[in-house]
């Protein structure tokens, strides 16, 4: 039986995805996959995730082409998450222009940059 059959999804049809970086470890990104985005992911090697503000498939990387290819996939115990190993393109993963999604710690109840951006966002993303 394929993953894509023994990955417990939740009631919305969806699994949490922890996005990681293969050298590094660095996490980059949690984000969901559904049955069809784990399904193009497993097929293209190249990450695909259900993005819950747009209810819609996603291709990470489509518009910034700052793809994420698949080193290596690892379900979790209760088959009900999943670690994706990655290998990024080019680098910063996150929207924001930095490395990874969590850029930022919790200092005395405030939220503090702990790393640069790697790219400018406005200059990716022109609506």
């Amino acid at each position: 039986m394929s993953i894509t059959e023994q990955l417990r999804f939740d009631s919305d049809g969806l699994a949490p995805v922890v996005l990681q970086d293969y050298q590094t470890l660095e996490v980059l990104i949690l984000a969901y996959v559904n049955q069809e985005a784990l399904e193009r992911t497993l097929d293209t090697g190249t990450v695909y995730l259900w993005s819950r503000s747009r209810q819609a498939l996603w291709l990470k990387g489509e518009t910034s082409g700052r793809r994420l290819r698949v080193v290596e996939v690892l379900p979790n115990c209760e088959l009900d998450s999943l670690l994706v190993l990655v290998r990024q393109e080019l680098p910063g993963a996150c929207h924001t222009g930095h490395s990874g999604c969590f850029y930022r710690r919790l200092r005395d109840g405030e939220l503090e940059e702990i790393a640069p951006p790697l790219f400018n966002p406005d200059e990716v993303y022109r609506p």
